[in-house]
């Protein structure tokens, strides 16, 4: 464990186990609307049905726990000081969690109210939380390449909400902005800068300390964030007339960058010291080999090589930019809850009542079956683009997947609760 987290900084367990408890079942949501809908959800990324569906995975299930994990890891790995956490989560969790539900409810029926209150919803959520995070990472006296990658990521998390905002007024409101354009620029600024660089800066922590492999390069890992934010902010220029070649040639350096964290990571996993493959090990492998694979698709793309027109190439690249973030948030919620768990108990009881072990929290025939059903059922969802008649077995087994991520992490709180009404009375200390 490295010798600079700030344990004693850690909020209380509630902050961040309310944004995990609740970000599996909009993976759950997402799996029945693909049930629902069918092959017709597929027909093109621009279809309602794949609007909602993207949305409740990008901003339901991964915004939910990456705002989780940063309640929890802006005080422990950057010493950043969260004002009135309790009360700031209390405040930005129902109010993402309503966001999203009427954005894709204002996307899978006539209500363009629901795409408005959406809007206000989000965006003013999300202005409270980035306000909050960016004031405790510009007062922490940390630095290094978390901090780096922390910052470059609440800039991406302002953007994509500004413009996530903007789109989705003038969805309702009829505005003639340029959505397409505009969408595109969106998607990269939240899968890039948001979710690219928060998975980078956790990773740099979490895979040495849990996966007992070598470090990152420091150096490189630190300049990453600005290299990768620079070239969004030029891919950005699209939207004010820069050259497409200009503007496709940042997109292929940024997708170069992803590469390399990708590659990075799978050479460090296999230089690790402890020959274990559990399911943070698989998820992160996963994720890794699945982002080299949309990495390149991608550039397929943009280059414009033969069949770079088809709309099923662009549907799978879709769900192969979704899948790592999603894999890797899967593999490393079975470190941090029973991390969490463990840490919370410790203090709680202290020497004369130890907590069980981390291994214990949930069990290990679960986390590894669910692991392996994850990975099968956007295996399904890829092939889907191609088959149509696989998307509905593709939402089954999505639902099947993220239903019991759902479960495992309530057996994680149940075992928390349990054991903390096992410590005697008088060991607690006042405020605990």
């Amino acid at each position: 464990m490295p010798a600079d987290l700030s344990l004693d900084q850690a909020p209380p367990i509630g902050v961040p186990f309310r944004f995990f408890l609740t970000a599996p079942w909009f993976g759950v949501a997402a799996g029945l609307l693909l049930v629902w809908q069918g092959a017709d959800l597929l027909a093109s990324r621009w279809t309602p049905g794949a609007l909602a569906l993207t949305h409740l995975l990008v901003a339901g299930f991964m915004l939910q726990a990456m705002t989780g994990a940063l309640f929890q890891f802006v005080p422990v790995a950057a010493g950043g000081n969260l004002w009135r956490a309790q009360g700031v989560a209390s405040l930005v969790h129902p109010a993402f969690s309503a966001g999203v539900a009427l954005l894709c409810v204002g996307f899978v029926s006539p209500r363009p109210h629901c795409l408005e209150a959406a809007a206000v919803l989000m965006a003013s959520a999300g202005a409270l939380f980035v306000i909050t995070l960016g004031r405790a990472l510009t007062t922490t006296p940390a630095q290094g390449a978390t901090v780096a990658g922390l910052r470059g990521a609440a800039i991406g998390l302002t953007i994509t909400l500004g413009l996530g905002a903007l789109l989705a007024t003038g969805l309702a409101t009829g505005q003639a902005w340029p959505l397409i354009d505009v969408t595109n620029v969106h998607a990269a600024w939240g899968l890039g800068g948001w979710a690219l660089l928060l998975l980078s800066s956790v990773a740099i922590i979490v895979v040495p300390m849990f996966q007992m492999t070598p470090p990152f390069p420091p150096r490189v890992a630190k300049i990453f964030p600005g290299l990768v934010i620079g070239c969004l902010v030029v891919w950005s220029g699209r939207l004010g007339g820069l050259a497409e070649d200009t503007a496709n040639a940042a997109l292929l350096a940024l997708l170069a960058l992803a590469a390399a964290f990708c590659g990075t990571t799978l050479r460090l996993q296999a230089r690790r010291r402890r020959k274990v493959n559990d399911p943070n090990v698989l998820m992160m492998g996963s994720a890794m080999i699945t982002g080299l694979a949309a990495v390149a698709l991608c550039g397929w793309l943009v280059v414009g090589l033969p069949g770079s027109d088809d709309n099923r190439l662009h549907m799978a690249a879709g769900v192969l930019f979704v899948a790592p973030f999603v894999f890797a948030i899967n593999g490393m919620l079975y470190k941090i809850v029973p991390f969490l768990n463990w840490l919370h108990l410790n203090r709680l009881g202290g020497p004369r009542a130890l907590p069980p072990n981390m291994n214990r929290m949930i069990p290990a025939k679960a986390t590894s079956r669910q692991a392996a059903a994850q990975v099968v059922a956007f295996s399904l969802l890829l092939a889907s683009c191609q088959w149509s008649a696989l998307a509905r077995p593709a939402g089954v087994a999505l639902t099947v997947s993220f239903a019991w991520l759902g479960w495992n992490l309530t057996f994680a709180v149940c075992t928390y609760r349990s054991f903390r009404r096992r410590i005697p009375p008088g060991v607690i200390g006042p405020g605990r």
